[in-house]
């Protein structure tokens, strides 16, 4: 026994010290950037990538130029192999996240663990190495870690360590004029607004799947077609293997409106196969097809200065197939709409949220109209980020404000109210598994839950974050024996390069 608990700290200690030195780079890149061998008088301009979530999507390659370079790391982000030719370097990046959470009555107190307390972290490191302007390969480690949660870690908090990215880049050129874009291998897939295709960057351990995937730029016109299945997330090291019970295929088109790139139009096909899925009305082979358009303006930049500025985005889909002997049908329509208004102090960005998608509305035939979400975003309604309801069976109000504040100080304050769609279907959490079943309820009204969310974001690497809410149980809870308010209240630290 006592090997293995040297070995587990150890390990602790390890982790602990990585998390360290990666938040000390995250104070000392700022300073040493300004001791940068290159004085600022003589530098060239330098065109810098943002951090993306997606982190195969940067393109550091500006920076292979040492006149660019301004931060300490800069160097590891572009390394040339002149060996090779033109085109040809490795960039390297990385994260660490850690991230403390509290939940009192998980599930609305139909839990062993009324109390819950815990932490979470993750580590990420890639390397992007471009062989030519024509042959990529990314790879990409991810680790996540969970301590002190009673009855151990959820599959969405634990990893020890795999691959999150592997795949082999096959790119026809981007001075074509229809530029090809192929992906084989492990690889993240994201499309519009993540409402059903997302990373699922709320929970520990990120969605990944292994497939191909062809881009092509037409135009305005961007077109994804994608065969994969969903990784199976064993907690191991390097044990990920595909779902075989489950495969996806699909395409999605997305158009520029306007030329502005903020502005698009999206229109999509996608297809679910799962040998086995449980919904409120039974157990049986899912086999989905969806058909949706959505069509978006997005936020304005913080430096622009007109009086209003709105945006929105709304999204519609209906769904088709069979379930078991029965069929599919289902739908759901997600809207946002607000305005910013900059002149104003703090720059409050004021929206509001109408979501509905539908139930199964007779559990007596075989026939199935529970909406199904796919892999959606993982924190689908906000602060409450990988506990509470999932977007099924539901709509929903929701009202939202944001508001900044200097020193990259932002606050995100919102309430969600939250009603059951069908009275004869329960409610689902955000993976797509039965929250609350029925129990014959008919009460529409779920709860409400108020929220916040306050992030520093000191730089482009780092940022601390804290969340909070409660979802207040409502009648169609309470008489359904899940009569106590779920508290959440996490907070988060963060370091990227």
């Amino acid at each position: 026994m006592r090997p293995l608990q040297n070995r587990l700290l150890s390990l602790s200690s390890v982790r602990m010290i990585l998390a360290l030195w990666l938040t000390s780079l995250a104070f000392t890149v700022p300073a040493l950037a300004q001791q940068s061998l290159i004085p600022p008088s003589e530098a060239a301009a330098p065109k810098r990538p943002p951090i993306n979530l997606i982190r195969y999507q940067e393109d550091w390659s500006s920076l292979c130029n040492p006149k660019a370079r301004i931060e300490f790391l800069d160097p590891v982000k572009c390394m040339p192999f002149r060996a090779l030719g033109e085109g040809s370097y490795v960039s390297l990046g990385g994260e660490f996240r850690g991230v403390y959470e509290r939940v009192l009555d998980d599930n609305w107190s139909n839990t062993p663990y009324p109390v819950n307390s815990f932490w979470l972290e993750r580590f990420q490191l890639h390397a992007d190495v471009h062989f030519n302007p024509h042959v990529r390969l990314f790879l990409q480690l991810e680790s996540g870690q969970e301590q002190g949660r009673p009855g151990g870690p959820r599959p969405i908090d634990q990893k020890d360590l795999d691959f999150l990215n592997a795949f082999l880049e096959l790119d026809r050129g981007k001075n074509s004029k229809t530029p090809t874009v192929i992906r084989i291998g492990r690889q993240e897939l994201q499309f519009g607004s993540g409402r059903l295709v997302a990373v699922r960057e709320g929970p520990n351990v990120r969605q990944g799947f292994y497939g191909a995937r062809i881009t092509q730029q037409l135009d305005r016109w961007t077109l994804d077609a994608f065969a994969a299945r969903p990784a199976k997330d064993n907690p191991g090291f390097f044990d990920n293997v595909p779902l075989q019970t489950t495969s996806f295929w699909g395409i999605y088109s997305e158009r520029a409106l306007g030329g502005d790139p903020a502005k698009v139009a999206d229109f999509y096909y996608l297809g679910l196969d799962r040998k086995s899925a449980t919904f409120s009305q039974g157990t049986a082979r899912e086999q989905r097809e969806t058909l949706g358009a959505r069509i978006a303006a997005g936020a304005p930049r913080l430096d622009d200065r007109r009086p209003t500025i709105p945006h929105y985005d709304i999204e519609a889909a209906y769904q088709f197939g069979s379930f078991g002997e029965g069929k599919i049908e289902a739908w759901t329509v997600a809207s946002e709409f607000g305005v910013t208004l900059p002149r104003l102090p703090a720059r409050p960005r004021v929206g509001l949220r109408a979501d509905v998608a539908s139930g199964d509305h007779d559990p007596h035939n075989n026939n199935l109209g529970t909406f199904n979400p796919l892999f959606p975003i993982g924190n689908y309604f906000g602060v409450l980020s990988d506990t509470g309801p999932g977007p099924i069976n539901f709509y929903d109000l929701h009202p939202n404000i944001r508001t900044y504040f200097p020193h990259g100080i932002s606050a995100d304050t919102d309430w969600v109210i939250w009603w059951r769609q069908s009275l004869t279907d329960g409610m689902y959490n955000v993976p797509g598994n039965v929250l609350v079943p029925s129990s014959g309820s008919q009460a529409r009204f779920a709860g409400h839950r108020p929220g916040i969310e306050v992030r520093w974001q000191r730089d482009s690497h780092f940022y601390v974050q804290g969340d909070y809410g409660v979802f207040f149980a409502g009648p169609f809870l309470q008489q359904s024996g899940h009569s106590h308010n779920l508290n959440y209240a996490s907070m988060w630290i963060g370091f990227k390069f």
